[in-house]
């Protein structure tokens, strides 16, 4: 079993192997290498299986189909709080699921400010409403026992709410013209793991059989294809046949895939996301530099932090044992590190290559400050002493 020591040594390790993935890409994307990089990007790889066939550039097969086991990992996590974790109660979802809602909005709406509504940059008004929890938590874990257990509680519940909202906007705002023949498909292999499910069926193999044919077919559906990684993480069972959550294939699945995402899909995104010509490539997109980076940076750490406080004000919620309106508030400006899903949303967002540089340089950018801004608030605010369990939700506001 993972001890909290362990888990925060793994969560920097995840940080650094995608810091350092993406650096890398950036250095490819600045210097003569970066034909090598373009090479690389767009090599086209095709699978044809009778009269099926899939032909994408390489980087299509990262952000449309390695993804998918992010998601999965994102609907697994999801099913588990909800069963019995952080999101098992009201009381435990309602300050988090507040402060997300907050986090989503208004990032939105500074955008739309900047961006208006109309046109191409307008499409961009998701970008800023994604945290990347894998690099939010790492920061936090930087400083390791003087952290309040509760604070690391909140992040956690923020993130995976802010996961949700992004499942929900991006099956409602970035699904291309649906192809009926693919979702009946889909509805198909849908049915097929609901079935599975009922009668508890543990063993992965059909799991898995009927993911992949419920992969092609939302692929082919113009849903995206990486909400199909949701949907299988909630048709695994959470249970073992006979009762128990310890050891069940939702478990199973959990422990099997996190390092293997967080170790290698993400840092393998970021390292074919994150390849941008710095100050160059976005041009006449300005304002979509400008929305991304003030949303993540204003939006992000306004939003979450003002619900937050009302929610509090309001009780409809308590502040956390131990934790302080300043540790709240660094965190609400962690929440600005938007990166992996950002990074993904944009893509979906922008066709025309000049915008989706301005986003993604405006992601980085916004990512970076959050980051150090963030993490300057803790090691400011937060006490020397190795136990704060002990503090009243009071003590210090």
């Amino acid at each position: 079993m993972t001890t909290a020591a362990q888990q925060g040594s793994e969560e920097r390790a995840a940080a650094v192997v995608t810091v350092g993935a993406m650096v890398v890409a950036l250095i490819f994307a600045n210097t003569p290498a970066r034909e090598l990089y373009r090479l690389v990007h767009h090599t086209p790889v095709s699978v044809q299986v009778g009269a099926l066939g899939i032909d994408k550039p390489l980087i299509l097969w990262i952000n449309d189909g390695l993804m998918v086991f992010f998601f999965l990992l994102m609907g697994v996590e999801l099913k588990r709080e909800m069963l019995g974790g952080l999101l098992s109660s009201v009381q435990q979802v309602a300050l988090p699921g507040i402060a997300a809602i907050g986090g989503m909005l208004l990032p939105t709406l500074i955008y739309l400010l900047v961006n208006g509504t109309e046109g191409i940059a307008a499409h961009g008004w998701a970008v800023p409403t994604a945290t990347d929890i894998v690099l939010a938590l790492a920061v936090v874990s930087l400083f390791g026992k003087r952290v309040p257990p509760a604070l690391r509680v909140f992040l956690m519940a923020l993130a995976v709410f802010d996961d949700l909202g992004a499942i929900v906007i991006i099956a409602l705002f970035y699904t291309e013209r649906l192809a009926g023949e693919a979702l009946v498909l889909a509805g198909t292999a849908l049915m097929g793991l609901v079935l599975l499910n009922r009668f508890r069926v543990t063993r992965a193999m059909p799991y898995v059989l009927l993911g992949l044919v419920l992969w092609v077919a939302v692929l082919k559906s113009g849903v995206h294809a990486t909400l199909a990684g949701v949907v299988i993480a909630l048709a695994i069972p959470a249970k073992t046949r006979d009762g128990h959550q310890e050891g069940s294939p939702l478990d199973r699945t959990y422990h099997d895939l996190r390092r293997w995402v967080t170790f290698g899909v993400v840092p393998v995104f970021a390292f074919f996301n994150a390849g941008i010509a710095v100050g160059a490539g976005g041009e006449g997109f300005g304002n979509v530099f400008l929305g991304v980076a003030l949303g993540l940076l204003l939006g992000k750490q306004l939003g979450v932090f003002s619900f937050a406080w009302l929610a509090i004000r309001l009780r409809l919620a308590p502040l956390p044992i131990g934790v302080r309106w300043w540790h709240l508030y660094a965190v609400a400006v962690l929440a600005g590190i938007g990166f992996t899903m950002s990074l993904f949303i944009a893509g979906l967002a922008f066709d025309d290559p000049a915008a989706l540089t301005a986003a993604r340089q405006g992601v980085l950018l916004a990512s970076a400050i959050a980051a150090l801004v963030g993490a300057a608030v803790l090691a400011a605010t937060l006490s020397h002493r190795a136990d704060l369990t002990k503090l009243h939700p009071d003590t210090e506001r």
